[in-house]
């Protein structure tokens, strides 16, 4: 309620002062102003757009996209902005407000929701999806093709470079995709059961075979309790697994409790090391990337359970 209240507020307040941008009056030569929710889609973003958008993201390194509340300052920016890019699915469940409002004034998309409804993966009682879709490079290819759709759109006459710039995009991913598969393929099948903080990796289990087990909901704005950590700890133990892992945008204190237990039964588990759920790497590093995030997450859970 508050954040809707801010949102009403700040909103009115553009509405008098005229702020906000014309993306169809743009010349040629000038920038499309894009604003995006999380990294992933902003890497997406502006690999799509190149020298024609400029992108700037709200959540940047270790940010948790459940729990994110947009500040008078993001707000600004996302009235200034051309378009305005999102996930959608819930996943950032505390802006949903704020996003509504912006897209009742300006070209905006949820670029996850246009991935088909039958290939998401329901969550709770069916009524919603799990919003971690990024981590299937070939439903992440759809939100791509959204981008490329909502640039055009707003900037036709740079649809050509666009389009370009999306295949290039997109057949990068599909390399990647490949290389995922080549070395997943040095983990015994057995080992294939992947542990973290959070239900982030549901869409990465079901692309590459791996039980995905997380202390938390799809949300990190669920609770866990004594039973959900004995759950894994049984799980761990039956199946030898010999390693976890811990998130960066995500605190190590529930992983931790996992690890504690399984010792209190006689089974050694290590922390296999930390991986990007909700979050990319710092900007301007390789994890800053979506290709280097997701190559990082390969590197690491290959090395801890091959």
């Amino acid at each position: 309620m508050r954040q809707g209240l801010m949102a009403a507020v700040l909103f009115a307040t553009f509405a008098l002062t005229g702020c906000g941008t014309d993306s169809a009056g743009k010349s040629a030569d000038q920038q499309l102003q894009v604003t995006a929710t999380t990294s992933q889609i902003a890497d997406a973003a502006e690999n799509i757009g190149g020298k024609h958008v400029k992108v700037t993201s709200l959540m940047g390194p270790g940010v948790d996209p459940h729990l994110y509340k947009a500040s008078q300052g993001d707000t600004k920016k996302l009235m200034s902005a051309d378009v305005v890019l999102y996930s959608g699915l819930h996943l950032e469940g505390k802006m949903e407000d704020v996003l509504q409002k912006i897209g009742e004034q300006k070209q905006s998309a949820a670029v996850a929701e246009a991935i088909p409804k039958n290939k998401l993966i329901p969550a709770g009682e069916g009524k919603t999806f799990d919003p971690h879709v990024w981590f299937s490079i070939p439903l992440w290819i759809y939100a791509v093709d959204e981008i490329e759709a909502q640039f055009s759109k707003a900037m036709p006459q740079h649809a050509d470079a666009f389009r370009k710039n999306a295949k290039e995009y997109k057949e990068d991913l599909q390399y990647l995709d490949k290389w995922s598969r080549k070395e997943i393929a040095h983990i015994p099948e057995k080992s294939r059961v992947l542990v973290t903080a959070h239900d982030a990796f549901a869409y990465f289990g079901n692309e590459y075979g791996f039980k995905v087990k997380g202390l938390q909901g799809l949300s990190t704005d669920s609770d866990y309790g004594l039973r959900d950590v004995q759950e894994l700890v049984d799980l761990l133990t039956e199946k030898q697994i010999k390693a976890v892992f811990v998130e960066s945008s995500v605190s190590e204190k529930s992983i931790n409790a996992v690890v504690e237990g399984a010792k209190e039964k006689g089974h050694t588990v290590t922390i296999g090391g930390q991986l990007y759920s909700d979050a990319m790497g710092e900007k301007g590093t390789k994890e800053g990337t979506y290709e280097g995030m997701f190559r990082h997450n390969i590197n690491t859970i290959t090395k801890a359970l091959k």
